[in-house]
């Protein structure tokens, strides 16, 4: 009997015209990239790519062209993703795919080092090991541990401001580094000279430049970075080699550092390395090594700036807004009273300070595009055709300035939240990555940056400064340009409270009641 019946004739037509269909569906798809700035021939939109401070302007464009635009920059597609909802769901849902790094960075920086480091390391097994070593020792459940390492900083910090205002963002720096560098290696820094500080501060530096969107021209034209060294145009690979020992010591001075100290018992417990050692029985592999010695080197490279420049970004939101301070003194009043300072385990009982913790990421978020995705297959996202390869960049300051979702964006308010941690939750799912790139030292982070409000607020008020006349001087609200950015230098009254706040300063939280 044939099979061609006129059933199988109709079933096979039919598959035919279907198939037919869906392959129209996704070539159209494939050829409808997302709309975006005028692309010219062989450089593309590269005359379009701001020179500082991209977030702004592809905030701009999202009026213009929509949540998704497209670049490319001389042949390398580039994706900017000014949505939430999209980078939701491009970033966290489909993950399996947006997880990669820019292997034009990655490459490159083999050379210099920056691709050893975790945060640009390529998605793969390597980085999911030393990932996890961050993630343990940083959970929520881990992390009570190095509480009062947090708040004896916090205290230290107001106490030091309190003697010399000017100080500031030197005394920031020095507390946060000490917390980190402390619970990592069990270090205690000598001051702010210390070389464990200063290196890594001037390698953050360094990696601000190699990883802000554009910088690098070898980025979009990944060929060049095989020219010899001594040819003109190639000063970005001399440079590249420079800092590769400068990441190297870095990286393997305090490890090397805890490791020796350790065995002599003068390393600080607990610590993170500690922890380690203590799991292995002292015993680690050269490959076990290299992805503590690198996971250990994420934890300072990803908190330095991240922290310092959140805290600061605190103390210039509370001058200017005096009367946010006078409700968050209110609420520590009422819930804590002033015969203690406030701990890390009392932020579930101060929602008006999570409130002001929330805003202060949401009103300048400091990474403001975080780092780039790579995208390793092509994908269609409504429609629209995303190539494979592209570098996918997340606008975390407009998705936090979307007035659509934040009404009054450039507000400082954290009365939008209500004291809902459903609508607070919202801007840290945004601020601390996406997908499987999110960051692992968040509740960490957070704990750290709630001591230092916590500490300021309960003991100080934050003033302006006076000039000569005796008139209130107002800083501009502006910040610096690159992958972590910064608020323009600015100046701080801090006046104690009482007496009383001032003598709690000087306690070790060991020993305040409960």
């Amino acid at each position: 009997m044939s099979l061609l019946t006129p059933a199988t004739l109709s079933l096979a037509a039919s598959g035919a015209c279907v198939a037919y269909l869906l392959s129209r569906v996704i070539h159209s798809a494939q050829n409808s990239l997302p709309p975006g700035p005028r692309r010219w021939p062989l450089i593309g939109s590269a005359l379009a790519f701001p020179s500082t401070h991209p977030w702004l302007t592809f905030g701009k464009w999202a009026k213009t062209y929509g949540k998704i635009i497209y670049l490319d920059i001389m042949g390398q597609p580039l994706v900017v993703v000014n949505s939430a909802k999209a980078a939701r769901e491009l970033l966290d849902q489909r993950s399996a795919i947006y997880s990669d790094r820019p292997t034009s960075v990655s490459d490159l920086y083999c050379s210099s080092g920056f691709a050893q480091a975790l945060p640009m390391k390529p998605y793969g097994d390597v980085w999911r090991q030393q990932r996890k070593l961050v993630a343990q020792d940083f959970s929520q459940s881990a992390i009570t541990r190095y509480h009062s390492v947090q708040e004896t900083e916090a205290r230290k910090l107001v106490r030091s401001v309190l003697e010399d205002p000017s100080t500031l963002f030197d005394q920031l720096k020095l507390r946060v580094g000490t917390i980190i560098i402390r619970v990592t290696y069990g270090y205690y820094l000598t001051g702010q000279q210390d070389p464990f500080l200063t290196a890594p501060i001037e390698v953050m530096v360094n990696f601000a430049k190699a990883t802000a969107p554009g910088t690098w021209i070898v980025d979009y034209v990944p060929v060049l970075r095989y020219l010899p060294r001594w040819t003109p145009g190639a000063g970005f690979l001399r440079t590249a080699e420079k800092w590769s020992k400068m990441l190297w010591d870095v990286s393997w001075d305090p490890y090397l550092w805890s490791k020796k100290n350790l065995e002599t018992g003068q390393a600080f417990l607990p610590n993170m390395c500690a922890t380690v050692f203590e799991a292995a029985d002292g015993k680690l592999s050269a490959e076990e090594e290299h992805h503590l010695v690198w996971a250990t080197s994420a934890v300072l490279g990803g908190g330095l700036d991240t922290n310092t420049s959140t805290a600061l970004v605190f103390f210039l939101a509370m001058m200017l807004n005096p009367a946010v301070q006078a409700k968050a003194r209110q609420e520590i009043d009422d819930v804590i009273g002033q015969d203690r300072l406030p701990t890390i385990t009392d932020k579930a009982s101060l929602p008006y300070l999570r409130s002001i913790m929330t805003e202060v990421l949401r009103w300048n978020p400091v990474g403001p595009m975080g780092l780039p995705h790579a995208l390793r297959q092509d994908d269609i996202y409504e429609g629209m055709h995303l190539p494979k390869g592209s570098l996918i960049l997340p606008n975390i300051w407009y998705m936090l300035h979307d007035p659509e979702i934040y009404p009054n964006p450039d507000q400082f308010n954290p009365d939008r939240y209500n004291n809902l941690d459903s609508e607070m939750e919202k801007v840290p799912e945004v601020v601390f990555g996406f997908g499987r790139r999110v960051c692992p030292g968040r509740y960490f982070a957070e704990g750290t940056f709630f001591a230092i409000v916590a500490t300021v607020l309960a003991t100080c008020e934050i003033l302006p400064p006076v000039d000569s006349e005796g008139n209130k001087v107002i800083p501009d609200v502006k910040f610096s340009s690159g992958t972590i950015i910064f608020p323009s230098a600015f100046e701080i009254n801090l006046k104690c409270r009482t007496p009383k706040a001032f003598e709690l300063l000087s306690r070790d939280p060991t020993d305040d009641p409960n």
